[in-house]
């Protein structure tokens, strides 16, 4: 089944004027010039050092970096698709999960399958130090449109300071949805003070999408689309665990209103009526960072990316630990992966391709200010720079939980499909509608499972 969004939809709006753009160029190649100058949607500081190094073997490159924000990877998109729409020239951009097949669903993305395919022997190194499923995130309906970098996974953080107030350790990795229960109850209030057991950030990523992962559904129907054995045939010949992969995957019909999904936002919502968990913010996880490193949090969401985030806030390494999610009908986790892809109508194709694969090395990975080293501000897709070392200055403690999160057979990706940014707007806006009260789960999940019915039918007709 092809869920390429159809070009009457695409017409629309401003991804559609992006795609539109997209179609109408061909990627060409540079012409003869001595100097060769990129548009890069990518953080100046932080790939300044790489940018450098690269410089030093193809003389005369020249980068201009965009610096496009926003507060979750959505808004970043629709900032992007807007730029395209209006005109502006791009040569490449980073994107998580959250926009990967956006931009390859909408011809945003330029495929890399060719380019992979002619540079086996330079990336085979690269795509041995990484668990399967990373790039397997990158693929769409067959072919490879980004060059992983990192991921994260949402596991459970432990406020070490409250666990010891409250008499608790850190659980096994077996822990279940019964022992968090109780472990939240205990840290609520814990001492006398106003505590919380738990809280997350109402987004796509992270969010209450660990619960419903683990309540065995998802706010999507998901597949793997065929194709694909071209590069587990070139890569992974020698790896007996990737014969169930293929093409990618597919979000084929909503399911937001399945029991299961009722019952985990039904869940979530109990804790912030019980006040075990505050009131729920949108966006990024600042707000949330802050009453964790103030001692007012036990438990929350979040990937590798905290590890160095809360030093830098100022927590103590050892105060703070993570677990993988706790059992309930199952243990299954999800994941988003970033990396960078090359715009199809890039004049540069070519130069951006060796930058791209340049900084993927890892020696240029270590080059990456303030990612990487000092502190691990992220968690690497090569699995060779997840390491004890890497985590000394931070921890935590179980630090080996980050990367053995993504060699579980069954971690898969967020639903997130070339619909993402209105799938994210109704995933974020039902829910808030559930945690303010003005809907009961069960209407609020009903209602997102009609506006998913009727967005997929134009979009997929």
């Amino acid at each position: 089944m092809d869920h390429k969004i159809s070009r009457r939809d695409m017409l629309k709006g401003t991804a559609a004027g992006a795609v539109g753009l997209a179609a109408g160029l061909t990627p060409a190649m540079a012409p003869a010039q001595d100097v060769v100058k990129l548009r890069f949607s990518e953080n100046e500081a932080r790939w300044t050092p790489v940018v450098e190094a690269f410089a030093e073997l193809f003389p005369g490159t020249e980068v201009e970096f965009l610096n496009i924000t926003g507060i979750d990877h959505e808004e970043v998109a629709a900032k992007i698709l807007s730029l395209l729409a209006s005109g502006q020239p791009l040569d490449a951009g980073y994107a998580a999960t959250e926009a990967t097949v956006l931009y390859a669903g909408q011809g945003v993305a330029a495929s890399m399958t060719g380019r992979v395919l002619d540079a086996q022997d330079e990336l085979a190194e690269y795509f041995s130090d990484m668990a399967p499923i990373l790039p397997e995130t990158m693929l769409w309906e067959g072919d490879i449109y980004e060059l992983p970098a990192r991921f994260n996974s949402p596991n459970m953080y432990f406020n070490v300071n409250l666990l010891n107030a409250a008499g608790l350790e850190v659980p096994g990795p077996e822990w279940t949805k019964d022992d968090f229960d109780e472990m939240c109850t205990a840290l609520t209030n814990v001492g006398g003070e106003e505590t919380f057991g738990y809280a997350w950030v109402n987004r796509l990523w992270g969010s209450w999408g660990p619960w419903y992962f683990v309540n065995d559904t998802n706010f999507l129907t998901e597949e793997r689309s065929e194709g694909g054995e071209w590069f587990w045939e070139t890569f992974y010949s020698d790896n007996d665990t990737v014969s169930h992969r293929g093409g990618g995957f597919r979000w084929p019909e909503p399911n937001a209103n399945h029991p299961n999904m009722v019952e985990a936002l039904e869940y979530v919502v109990s804790l912030t009526e019980q006040g075990k968990a505050p009131g729920i913010a949108l966006g990024g996880g600042a707000e949330l960072q802050g009453i964790f490193v103030g001692d007012k949090l036990g438990m929350t969401p979040a990937g590798g990316f905290w590890a160095g985030g809360l030093i830098n806030a100022g927590m103590e390494k050892g105060m703070f630990d993570v677990q993988f999610w706790p059992v309930w009908k199952s243990q299954r986790h999800q994941l988003g992966v970033g990396g960078r892809w090359i715009f199809t109508g890039s004049q540069n194709p070519d130069r951006m391709w060796e930058l791209l694969k340049f900084s993927i090395r890892t020696e240029s990975m270590l080059m990456f200010k303030d990612m990487f080293r000092p502190l691990m501000r992220t968690t690497p897709v090569r699995r060779s720079m997840a390491n004890a070392e890497a985590y000394e200055p931070s921890g935590p403690a179980n630090w080996e939980v980050f990367y053995d999160t993504v060699d579980r057979p069954d971690t898969g990706p967020i639903p997130a499909p070339p619909e993402a940014n209105a799938v994210t707007s109704i995933h974020t806006r039902f829910t808030g509608l559930a945690l303010s009260g003005e809907l009961s789960p069960q209407d609020a999940l009903d209602q997102a499972q009609a506006e998913l019915e009727a967005l997929f039918a134009r979009t997929r007709a």
